[in-house]
């Protein structure tokens, strides 16, 4: 079906495309009876504004780009709920990329939503990314973009990110209040600032507590269940077993929980774990697991109003880091039995 444009509203009216567009814009120099006539005869014609057009004539296009590194987790799909209720109640249209932890597929989604001229950007980075140059230049442009969870220091904009130093700390410490001495951490990607924040926290809880910390306390794993189960048989196979694990996130937790009762191990009886992130599967698992909520819908959210800050105030803006808080929710899975 052929698009009506305004100049088959025109036509049809026997009159100029400007009168069309003053009828349209409800200008002060068009009758009431003309402008009445054109519209319904628009609304008959089915005609509807191009929104490319509306938007190089605004200057906007009320859509707003969002990059996640992925969605296997359910981390990010929860931040980008909390994104949707902001934007739709302002009219926006939210366009969603991941970058699959590509460096070079983040840039192509960057500037595909370039492209489609969004207002504003929300990104959190992918593992490889550590060139942000390309950032740096939108910055400085006036584009807005807010970074959430995988930030940069290097780029003076508004950051949302979670305490993740203090709630490694509190949750290997609640392990040790337990009783458990050798307790290793299966981290991510050391080149991530939560994956550095969280080791720091294991690390300074340990020297709190005067408990030793060597090489093999702290292994990078990765974000995923796979990655769980493959560090975890490792340590079975070595005869390497530790008391207790602070796992990245809840899905690596799992993973080892997983590897342990295929190899018939008791949890928390012969090793405790604790996850990250407080996914719906943590109180679903048999023991249920311990594990660090983030308030992850919040993110979204204060991203979202930190993007519509930017965006309202046309480049005019403090860029501010706001640091959200959690909680440890205590299991089974690191309890030790008195």
């Amino acid at each position: 079906m052929k698009h009506v444009t305004i100049k088959d509203v025109a036509k049809k009216l026997n009159c100029s495309v400007s009168t069309i567009s003053r009828a349209f814009n409800d200008k002060y120099d068009i009758r009431k009876e003309t402008r009445d006539l054109i519209l319904a005869t628009a609304k008959e014609m089915e005609y509807s504004p191009n929104p490319i057009a509306k938007s190089l004539l605004k200057q906007c296009s009320n859509q707003i780009g969002v990059v996640v590194p992925e969605f296997i987790n359910p981390f990010f799909p929860e931040v980008i709920i909390g994104i949707q209720e902001v934007f739709f109640k302002k009219g926006y249209q939210v366009l969603i990329m991941q970058s699959n932890e590509s460096f070079d597929n983040e840039m192509e989604n960057v500037k595909a939503m370039e492209n489609n001229m969004v207002d504003g950007l929300i990104l959190s980075l992918s593992f490889e990314t550590q060139n942000v140059e390309y950032y740096e230049n939108l910055i400085k442009q006036g584009f807005p973009i807010v970074l959430f969870n995988r930030v940069s220091n290097k780029l003076n904009t508004h950051k949302v990110v979670f305490d993740d130093y203090k709630w490694a700390f509190f949750a290997t410490e609640h392990l040790i209040y337990q009783g458990y001495k050798n307790i290793i951490h299966f981290t991510t990607s050391h080149s991530l600032s939560f994956s550095q924040n969280r080791i720091k926290g294991f690390i300074n809880a340990h020297k709190k507590h005067k408990l030793k910390i060597d090489e093999g306390s702290i292994i990078e794993a990765g974000l995923l269940i796979s990655d769980g189960e493959r560090e975890m048989e490792k340590l079975i196979a070595l005869h390497k077993l530790p008391d207790a694990i602070f796992c990245v996130n809840d899905m690596c937790a799992i993973g080892a929980m997983k590897m342990l009762k295929k190899y018939g191990l008791k949890i928390p009886g012969d090793v405790a774990l604790v996850g990250f992130t407080e996914t719906k599967l943590a109180e679903l698992v048999d023991p249920a697991l311990t594990s660090v909520a983030q308030p992850t819908t919040e993110i979204g959210r204060t991203a979202a109003l930190l993007l519509l800050e930017q965006i309202e105030s046309k480049g005019l803006f403090v860029p501010q880091t706001v640091t959200l808080n959690g909680r440890l929710n205590v299991r089974e899975s690191s309890v030790k039995a008195k």
